[in-house]
């Protein structure tokens, strides 16, 4: 049986997800609209995924006695600068939620509730992944810089599935 505080604290990790799921859905139709069908296709993926993590919370409160909570969501930006600009917010965005995460782990050790502790371990390592992957996103933009074939290469690889 989850503690209120635990299943408070994962109900808020739910929104988080889910609004992780609507950032990106946001940035790929954003991409979609600029001709990136590769970038769109890397975040709409991601999107699922985000989605995808917030429905594991949402069994997994279920599961253990407790009542999750379907969030209403705040509307995510719709307009970016520049490709590089969405994987920027990607990365900061990436490294919030990992707070997140840690806090919640955090309160299962407090409420020594090991159970719900052992459950967030998959999304510690998730985390260091998705924080990897922006961060590699990146590094790949600013090597290209402004060069507008950098950038179409760039898409085409994630178009091809080469950017996970």
């Amino acid at each position: 049986m989850l503690s209120k505080k635990v299943q408070d604290s994962l109900n808020k990790q739910i929104e988080v997800e889910a609004y992780s799921s609507q950032v990106y859905l946001a940035m790929a139709s954003w991409a979609e609209t600029k001709g990136l069908n590769g970038v769109a296709s890397f975040l709409f993926t991601h999107s699922n995924e985000e989605r995808q993590h917030m429905l594991k919370l949402v069994r997994y409160v279920n599961t253990r006695g407790g009542t999750s909570d379907v969030p209403a969501l705040k509307k995510p930006p719709k307009t970016y600068k520049s490709v590089r600009d969405v994987f920027q917010q990607i990365l900061d965005h990436e490294r919030k939620v990992s707070q997140d995460i840690n806090n919640v782990v955090d309160l299962t050790l407090k409420e020594k509730d090991y159970i719900t502790h052992n459950f967030m371990q998959w999304y510690v390592a998730e985390q260091i992944e998705e924080e990897s992957l922006a961060q590699t996103m990146i590094d790949k933009l600013n090597l290209i810089s402004e060069d507008a074939g950098g950038l179409y290469l760039f898409d085409r690889d994630l178009e091809a599935g080469h950017g996970k």
